[in-house]
């Protein structure tokens, strides 16, 4: 059986595009049942299109708090994943599909962790932390997700350096580019065990 993947994205989708075409060139056997994002008209969904994979979009807004768990509960058991990978998902997973997905949910983070994780650490923020603070290195985490932003058990990660004149943009291209081959290959290891 292929193991099927779900993504969770809410902006460019180029680490959806990493695994898209991870999976078009061989690297590994799976298939991308659905893209679940929370907003309309991300580049996330576009590339879904394009690639002929399903996707829904569930706002928090359009939901109570309780009703919204189970919106995505909901949409992730109809496409019933063997894995979700959140990548680029600016929303908190509630506990309920945590639970339901323990072990099967993994993140992609633009840091070393447990350096610059946590609420309010992402995108261009973290990078712009890891320039202000003078670090000689960053890079990019695969985890676990657990209930507690970014405190899920790390799976790998890719360093890359801080060079003397980056900008929080030229760092964080460098850092996507190595998130474009950690998340690939993260996947690859973990679907041999599903």
């Amino acid at each position: 059986m292929t193991p099927k993947i779900a993504v969770l994205a809410s902006g460019s989708g180029s680490n959806f595009q990493a695994i898209i075409d991870s999976i078009a060139n061989g690297f590994f056997d799976a298939k991308i049942c659905g893209l679940l994002s929370n907003k309309d008209g991300t580049g996330a969904i576009e590339k879904a299109k394009a690639a002929a994979v399903p996707y829904a979009v569930i706002k928090p807004s359009q939901y109570s708090p309780d009703d919204f768990p189970h919106a995505i509960l909901n949409q992730l058991l109809s496409w019933a994943p063997d894995l979700i990978v959140l990548a680029g998902y600016l929303v908190k997973i509630p506990s309920e599909i945590i639970q339901a997905y323990e072990g099967k949910i993994i993140n992609i983070h633009p840091s070393l962790l447990p350096e610059y994780g946590g609420k309010g650490f992402y995108g261009m923020l973290v990078h712009e932390a890891v320039i202000r603070d003078k670090k000689d290195e960053s890079g990019c985490t695969v985890h676990m997700v657990t209930e507690e932003f970014d405190e899920g058990p790390i799976l790998a990660q890719k360093t890359v350096p801080v060079l003397p004149d980056d900008t929080p943009q030229t760092l964080a291209a460098r850092v996507l580019k190595a998130e474009h081959i950690l998340l690939p290959e993260t996947i690859k290891s973990l679907i041999t065990t599903l």
